[in-house]
């Protein structure tokens, strides 16, 4: 056929392609955008978008525009060849990427000084220990008197110094100097506990300085840990436990203990964070100031919370926060006496301080523990006992934090949901399964998603492949957290860098999908014990609920407004006339 000549050209243009004004294209437009907006109503977060203020939708607009402009100048395809072509560099720079190559960029942008702002409510799923960042924790353990380093064996070669085990705890001064022998040298007595500034200055890697970039190193994945894929799931989770057999018992002795609440309830505060539920999983091995005997129960630990708590609510920097309660939590590995003792350990503290114990969990590996079918016979028993006891210990699981399809890690889900958890804890794979999906929407179960975990630990290359834009769309409700922030590289106890990698990775989710998320941490917090009909009725109720629940949420939308509000003055001069708000939506 031959080419058509420019006459033709012009007078098919003219009378047979249509234009994009003509009736047909803007029909078939307007049914492209209802369907689209029929999706949207699925959404879980769909009713909050809808109830939006003036300023509030002002404010999501700006956002938008912002996170646009910097998908445009800052993470671009041109600077991304640049990178990819220094030798000097391994980051390739794109929204989305992989955290712990994204980090410090993305703490350089505008966006992230908003979002950092932002009042985020609840953070729902963090366990303890790898909370404040290592720095702060060694900080503070090197200037607490009395604390001492032991290991197995001697502290000398490579392979002794990257995987050893370590205790770092409170010794009292020995009556004699220590046997001779440095621990970095052959001639250390294995066990012998040295004092951990002596330890420190005598580190053969630059002293002092050098021990703490050293024992960083331990109790942080590096990012190569996370990049490295060939190695394979299981080798980061090696790395994991070994991170946590470090800060095994560092925050175990009282004067650490008392620091480590206050340095995290500040870095909570600062961050917009309100409320915190942490998973708890301690022996019996916490001990008071100047003894080295452990205590016999968890009274005394459970007094230092409280006492804490009070304490930095009455400083001007604590006067918004609301408080901490714990999540019990048992390994999932350990042998059926171990979780039984636990199990009781867990309803005489409850007994004690029921205002501090929202629930119980297991935790651990689920890949390489039991199973939730395989521990059905100790959490019937848990379940009668605190019957007989009469303490309200709801269950908040672990579950689907895997890669699987059908096994019997997947299949977690199945039964933490017909064991009535009232949460789920990552629910990664739930995605994969439709009548699951039904039953946490009809259940009213909330979906404690940690993006940033996630994808360190594996579970998905970069926030891109992340599945909970999934479960918003099919409108489960989901908040987001932060896991082990201590551990995973965030150096933060606050959740802006899941938060930030959420908006700027889903094109779908936006600051009023960011609001929605915030406002679930509130809605499905365990401010208080309440039976189950009781819990259910508060969630429905929301704002407008009589309770503790509906008052938190009606301080937190005060404080959202105020948000937005910032947003708008500080930002509205620059990004506020061009565009539509609606665009943001």
């Amino acid at each position: 056929m031959p080419p058509i000549s420019d006459q033709d050209w012009d007078e098919m243009v003219a009378q047979e392609i249509p234009k994009p004004s003509d009736p047909v294209i803007q029909q078939y437009l307007q049914s492209r955008q209802a369907l689209m907006d029929e999706e949207h109503k699925q959404r879980s977060d769909y009713s909050f978008r809808q109830s939006l203020s003036p300023i509030a939708k002002e404010a999501c607009a700006i956002v938008s525009r912002i996170r646009d402009e910097e998908q445009r100048t800052i993470w671009t395809a041109s600077l991304e060849e640049q990178l990819a072509q220094d030798p000097s560099s391994s980051r390739i720079v794109f929204p989305g990427m992989m955290f712990n190559l994204a980090k410090d960029l993305m703490e350089s942008t505008t966006l992230w000084k908003i979002i950092r702002k932002m009042p985020k409510g609840g953070l729902l799923h963090a366990h303890c220990d790898a909370m404040v960042p290592i720095a702060t924790l060694l900080a503070i353990a090197l200037t607490t008197p009395g604390m001492h380093l032991s290991s197995p064996v001697p502290l000398s070669t490579p392979s002794s110094l990257h995987a050893t085990p370590l205790s770092i705890r409170f010794r009292q001064p020995l009556p004699s100097p220590p046997p001779p022998g440095s621990i970095w040298t052959d001639a250390y007595q294995p066990e012998t506990y040295i004092p951990l500034t002596d330890a420190a200055d005598a580190f053969p890697g630059g002293g002092r300085d050098g021990f703490c970039k050293w024992l960083y190193s331990r109790c942080v994945l590096a990012p190569g840990d996370a990049v490295n894929q060939h190695h394979g799931q299981d080798a980061i989770w090696e790395a994991f436990g070994r991170c946590f057999q470090v800060l095994g018992e560092v925050i175990h002795y009282e004067p650490v203990w008392r620091a480590f609440l206050q340095k995290l309830m500040a870095l909570l505060a600062t961050d917009g964070v309100s409320w915190v539920e942490l998973r708890f999983t301690w022996p019996l091995n916490y001990c008071r100031e100047g003894r080295e005997e452990p205590e016999s129960d968890y009274n005394h630990m459970f007094t230092v919370i409280e006492e804490e708590v009070v304490k930095f609510k009455a400083t001007d920097e604590g006067a918004g926060f609301w408080g901490i309660r714990m999540i019990w939590a048992s390994f999932r590995q350990n042998p059926i006496r171990h979780i039984i003792n636990d199990m009781e350990n867990c309803i005489m503290t409850k007994l004690e301080w029921p205002h501090l114990i929202a629930g119980y969990d297991l935790v651990g590996p689920e890949d390489d523990g039991r199973a939730l079918t395989d521990l059905l016979p100790e959490l019937f028993w848990f379940r009668k006992q605190c019957a007989v006891e009469g303490v309200e210990l709801p269950f908040f699981f672990h579950a689907g934090e895997c890669l699987g399809d059908g096994d019997e890690v997947d299949n977690n889900l199945y039964d933490a949901l017909l064991l009535g958890t009232r949460r789920i804890g990552h629910g990664f794979s739930l995605y994969k399964h439709p009548r699951l999906i039904q039953a946490v929407r009809d259940k009213r179960v909330l979906i404690e998603s940690c993006p940033i975990s996630n994808e360190v630990l594996r579970l998905t290359g970069s926030i891109m492949q992340h599945p909970l834009p999934a479960l918003l769309a099919r409108g489960v409700a989901c908040s987001l957290c932060n896991d082990d922030p201590a551990i995973l590289g965030q150096d933060a106890a606050g959740m802006t860098h899941d938060f930030w990698q959420a908006l700027q990775g889903w094109e779908n989710l936006g600051l009023a999908g960011l609001g929605s998320l915030a406002e679930n941490s509130v809605r499905w917090a365990a401010f208080e014990d309440q039976d189950n009909e009781a819990w259910t009725r508060d969630i429905r109720a929301a704002s407008v609920g009589g309770g503790i629940k509906g008052e938190r949420l009606r301080q937190w939308s005060v404080e959202w407004e105020r948000f937005c509000l910032w947003i708008v003055t500080e930002y509205g001069e620059k990004y506020g006339e061009t565009g539509k708000a609606g665009d943001a939506l």
